[in-house]
């Protein structure tokens, strides 16, 4: 999920020709770097033009090889050898799309356009050769006697579905138009995600003296002249659409003329105008999408895409979405009229707008918990909540964390670290990339440049967590807040699920699950960062080194469920407007501004409150999550769950519970429906209430 660069150079090109392409391209060689990490230091934007050639030639001649077979289907012969191929590839595309995510140039996103489509055409060959389907068939039609164990019974059937939902079985005309719309939709995709991080990067907001910077924090001032300075204006302050920019500056900032500037830019990204609008590209995403299930025999692309997930259907996942939005509508009502009380008590003569709710908010917070962000900061250092994140780790699954200096990285900022388990056995590589720059898109992810297998070879893993947290001051630490504190956990639970990997075949390694199953176990991680043993060890003041006191914790405690109206009705309007968004099918007649309010019209949303993604930058939908942005929601009710059986037992840390987490949750990949894999671990279906208590809307 993520992607870097420089400059061809034509001189360099015709001296390298006398040597073979795997002397002079490190994409293609053999590293001989310390655990197989990727030679960062040797590779250039233009050593991915020739890699990518080389790689698609090899994996096209592994699965004609497969294809062409005489001999009758077997597993080893067929679905096996479909496994061990492509590794060439996959390094590659690991990569590219790594560096093309977290530290992307001009170079890298030409590749990337140029590259989208031929690994789109690709994928499609592979899924629509008729005698590879031929064979696939063949063995799926036996599979009951074929005398499988269990993880190869799943392999096959997954592999059977794949091909049949890519249009396996359709006429030869029918087979060349889905070739062409894959190839259409990953150029528009890229492009549409280029147009995004193009938007945050060319806006910014200059603030010019005491004035403007009214009730800003000593950490976002120093983040802000920090940007000014890297802009080329030193001794101003400038506020980015990056996330750790921006959602502070509306929560802090006492110049409601210039949140309100900055609020409208942040979620006008993707329809400003001129090239990077992304309005007219979505129109044609959807019409594509659209013809694309109508081919493969579906109403809707919403039917297609949720036919491969827990939910089934639409109306599996309305039915979850409509039983949370009246409460949250409820409570969001009664948290604006709180946020007006206060607003009015300032003398301000005006009604509460999208762009103070944060402002205000925080000021209620203070009012209601006696709790602010600068007073909590200082108790999560970067550093200290790292370390709870691995400690947390060794507690459930004895892992053991050894940061490593002398190794590539692709970025200064990068750390790495070798994890080993409590036998002392080399687990895998995690490497973190904290900080926000430009040349990084926004948000948080987990990545890999390499996964988890034993076919062809014992394989272990090296997992990246990225995220855009704002770098302390020269000398100082990075503090972070609760909200980055939970997104560090997050995401370590995604990479805890990458590292701990334990399956025999590389199609369903680490995170390669339905994707309302992927979020369960980072969201369920998040829950031991407040846990008592973990706050009275790591979250200690980082001038003092004392620990939190206990009367903050319990007060945080207690604000556990300030503000879920609005983030509950933020979060789930967008999961609605993608769900309808993919049922409508109005295809190159969608005016995307006009579906969304007409739609949120429809909902009910509350004027003061913005979507938390809105459709010309909802990254999100043009990605994985078509139709599936509802899938953090439906992981809630198991992580919720989940975590409930951990304090049953009276011991958050329990050992009996955390083994059986790891066997059929973290470590198990794809091996198993991820309905039986929670029931496994459960021993029951998950149960809603828990979610609803812990958002604060149960009764």
């Amino acid at each position: 999920m993520s992607k870097d660069a420089g400059a061809r150079n034509p001189k360099t090109k015709a001296k390298s020709a006398k040597k073979t392409k795997t002397e002079t391209n490190p994409l293609l060689a053999r590293w001989r770097t310390p655990f197989g990490i990727p030679p960062f230091d040797q590779i250039q934007p233009d050593h991915f033009g020739p890699a990518f050639a080389a790689a698609l030639k090899e994996n096209k001649a592994e699965v004609a090889a497969v294809a062409r077979q005489e001999a009758r289907p077997t597993f080893a012969n067929t679905i096996a050898a479909l496994e061990k191929s492509g590794a060439l590839l996959e390094r590659v595309c690991s990569v590219f799309f790594n560096l093309a995510g977290s530290n992307t140039n001009e170079a890298l996103q030409a590749i990337e356009r140029d590259v989208a489509p031929q690994l789109a055409a690709f994928h499609s060959e592979v899924m629509l050769n008729a005698k590879l389907f031929k064979r696939v068939d063949d063995l799926y039609a036996r599979r009951d006697k074929l005398k499988l164990t269990d993880e190869q019974a799943r392999v096959l059937r997954l592999h059977h579905k794949w091909m049949v939902r890519a249009g396996a079985r359709l006429k030869v005309k029918d087979k060349a138009r889905i070739k062409e719309i894959n190839q259409a939709l990953a150029g528009l995709s890229t492009q549409f995600c280029q147009n995004v991080l193009k938007d945050e990067q060319s806006w910014h907001l200059v603030l010019d003296g005491e004035k403007d910077l009214a009730g800003l924090p000593p950490a976002l001032r120093a983040a802000s002249a920090r940007a000014a300075a890297d802009m080329g204006m030193p001794g101003k302050n400038v506020i980015t659409l990056s996330r750790s920019s921006v959602e502070p500056f509306l929560q802090f900032s006492a110049r409601r003329d210039l949140r309100e500037q900055a609020f409208n830019a942040w979620t006008k990204r993707g329809e400003m105008g001129g090239k990077s609008d992304n309005r007219a590209l979505l129109a044609e995403i959807m019409s594509l999408r659209t013809e694309l299930a109508q081919l493969l025999g579906y109403d809707s692309y919403a039917d297609y895409s949720l036919d491969n997930t827990m939910a089934k259907s639409p109306a599996g996942v309305r039915k979850l979405l409509e039983a949370v939005w009246p409460a949250a509508v409820k409570r969001a009502g009664e948290e604006r009229d709180a946020l007006q009380e206060q607003a009015r008590a300032e003398g301000g003569n005006f009604e509460i707008a999208a762009w103070d709710w944060r402002y205000y908010s925080e000021k209620e917070r203070k009012a209601r918990f006696d709790i602010d962000e600068a007073a909590t900061r200082p108790y999560f250092a970067l550093d200290s909540v790292i370390a709870a994140a691995f400690e947390t780790a060794s507690r459930l699954f004895k892992l053991r964390f050894k940061e490593l200096d002398d190794v590539p990285r692709y970025h200064p900022d990068v750390r790495v670290w070798e994890v080993k388990d409590g036998r002392g056995q080399h687990v895998g590589i995690f490497m973190g990339d904290y900080f926000a720059r430009s040349s990084k898109r926004s948000g948080a992810w987990m990545s890999s440049f390499r996964d988890q297998c034993k076919v062809p070879r014992d394989t272990r893993p090296i997992i990246v967590n990225v995220m855009n947290f704002a770098q302390g001051e020269a000398g100082e630490p990075t503090l972070l807040s609760l909200d980055d504190a939970r997104t560090l956990f997050h995401e370590f639970g995604h990479g805890l699920h990458g590292l701990l990997s334990d399956v025999t075949y590389p199609s369903i390694s680490g995170t390669a699950v339905t994707r309302d199953f992927v979020e369960l176990p980072s969201q369920l991680f998040e829950h031991w960062l407040m846990t008592p043993e973990i706050l009275k060890e790591f979250a200690v003041h980082y001038k003092t080194g004392k620990p939190m006191p206990a009367s903050l914790a319990k007060r945080i405690e207690k604000a556990r469920n300030f503000n879920q109206g609005f983030s509950t009705v933020e979060y789930v309007a967008s999961a609605l407007v993608d769900l309808e968004l993919h049922t409508a099918g109005e295809g190159g007649k969608l005016d995307a501004t006009a579906f969304e309010r007409a739609t949120l019209d429809k909902l009910g949303m509350p004027s003061e409150i913005v979507m938390r993604h809105r459709l010309p930058h909802f990254m999100h939908i043009v990605g994985g999550y078509a139709a599936g942005y509802y899938s953090y929601l439906w992981s809630e009710v198991m992580d919720a769950d989940a975590f409930a059986a951990f304090e049953e037992t009276g011991d958050v840390f329990d050992a009996g519970m955390a083994k059986k987490l790891k066997k059929y949750i973290y470590s198990a990949g794809n091996q198993r429906d991820p309905s039986e894999a929670y029931v496994a671990f459960r021993g029951r279906e998950p149960e809603v209430e828990g979610m609803l208590k812990k958002r604060g809307l149960a009764g």
